[in-house]
């Protein structure tokens, strides 16, 4: 299904959206910011029944009226859009003369969720990126060699891992590159593994800090084949990180314990847990969800993050498991303002972290739901690993 607007719609963004998506204090409390994003999602919600003849009759066939919504149990009680929904249907609040970006969430195989963006959404999403990697730290102005663990980029893919992974590479500049999904031609990829740890071993002596990006199982079979072969643990250079994108979904019988993962890492390439940074982010939700150095995600202001009852899609507690919701006024191209992922997840209250910069509720990924169809980027990824 194809669903969009029959001709160009007004481009003006509501002024309260351009506001909120504008806030730079990433961790503000959920008291000081609830009123505003309870008016900013109202305004949101009225744009896409506006422009969006689908989200229109969903609203109406659920009764959602936006001068209705007062308090955030308004809000959490919409019914939300399962991301899986992206992947069988093109969904748009505008035209497709005004998409800015058009990006897929999964690789070679597995369905490809559509997402269209204008140009304020991704705007304003790259715009909260930067401003949680700055602080978090991130930025720096020093050149780096970069292991990327993803697919390598070429003209015309549109796999939005890949373009997530080329855009982080703007936070220190970039002496050299190598990516371990290499391109083959054709629209394939190959999992270049000893390409890989000889880049490593090259880069160890050279005067630069190496960054380390993508998907941690492609990670963990890298040092695992080093111990395999007895290669010597490396000493990578001083300032050198690791940031984690994607997850290990179809590794998951093999994802080993973060504090034993982390041992790893430092042991054989000398990078030591606070200089490791983890994410979470989606195609279909591009607010970032940045760790503190405690490795807990908290969430930044410009979302809320919600944990549902698998068969109700209700809200449980914090410390309960269930599918992982969020909402979002971001989004102004599709109407995925509030949507359920695919993975199972439990959140925590902000006082459960000791750290005080972050004073936020945090969650944790415990795994994906569904069956094997059901691929995200990392378990395409991971196809090359099996030898497929």
């Amino acid at each position: 299904m194809i669903s969009e607007p029959l001709k160009p719609v007004d481009s003006i963004i509501p002024q309260s959206v351009i506001k909120f998506c504008s806030l730079d204090s990433p961790y503000e409390t959920d008291e000081n910011t609830d009123s505003l994003f309870i008016e900013v999602m109202r305004d949101v919600i009225s744009l896409h029944i506006d422009h969006s003849p689908w989200y229109r009759e969903f609203a109406r066939q659920n009764d959602i009226k936006p001068d209705k919504i007062k308090t955030m149990d308004d809000l959490i009680a919409i019914p939300p859009v399962h991301a899986n929904f992206f992947k069988y249907h093109e969904i748009r609040s505008i035209h497709a003369s005004q998409v800015f970006l058009h990006l897929t969430s999964s690789g070679t195989t597995g369905q490809r969720s559509q997402i269209f963006f204008d140009e304020f959404t991704i705007t304003k999403a790259r715009d909260m990126v930067d401003t949680v990697m700055k602080y978090r730290g991130v930025i720096s102005v020093e050149p780096a060699n970069y292991l990327m663990n993803a697919y390598e980029p070429y003209e015309g893919f549109e796999v939005g891992t890949s373009n997530t992974n080329s855009y982080l590479m703007k936070y220190a500049p970039v002496a050299g590159q190598f990516w371990s999904l290499r391109y083959i031609g054709g629209g394939r990829h190959d999992f270049d593994l000893f390409g890989c740890i000889e880049t490593l071993k090259k880069w160890q002596y050279e005067d630069k800090p190496v960054r380390i990006m993508g998907f941690p199982a492609f990670l963990y079979f890298i040092l695992e084949r080093m111990r395999e072969i007895n290669f010597k643990d490396l000493k990578l250079p001083r300032g050198s990180l690791i940031f984690f994108g994607g997850g290990w979904k179809g590794y998951a019988d093999r994802e080993i314990p973060k504090a034993q993962f982390y041992e790893q890492i430092q042991n054989q390439l000398g990078i030591e847990s606070q200089n490791i940074v983890e994410s979470y982010g989606s195609v279909e939700h591009s607010i970032p969800y940045i760790d503190c150095p405690m490795h807990h995600l908290h969430q930044p202001v410009w979302s809320r993050v919600i944990i549902r009852d698998v068969k109700t899609l209700k809200p449980v507690p914090d410390g309960q498991k269930g599918f992982l919701s969020f909402l979002s006024p971001y989004i102004t191209s599709v109407p995925a303002h509030s949507v359920v992922m695919g993975d199972m997840a439990v959140k925590h209250t902000a006082q459960s972290c000791p750290l005080k910069e972050y004073p936020t509720a945090w969650f944790e990924i415990l795994g994906r739901a569904g069956t094997s169809t059901n691929k995200s980027c990392a378990m395409a990824a991971a196809e090359f690993l099996k030898g497929r």
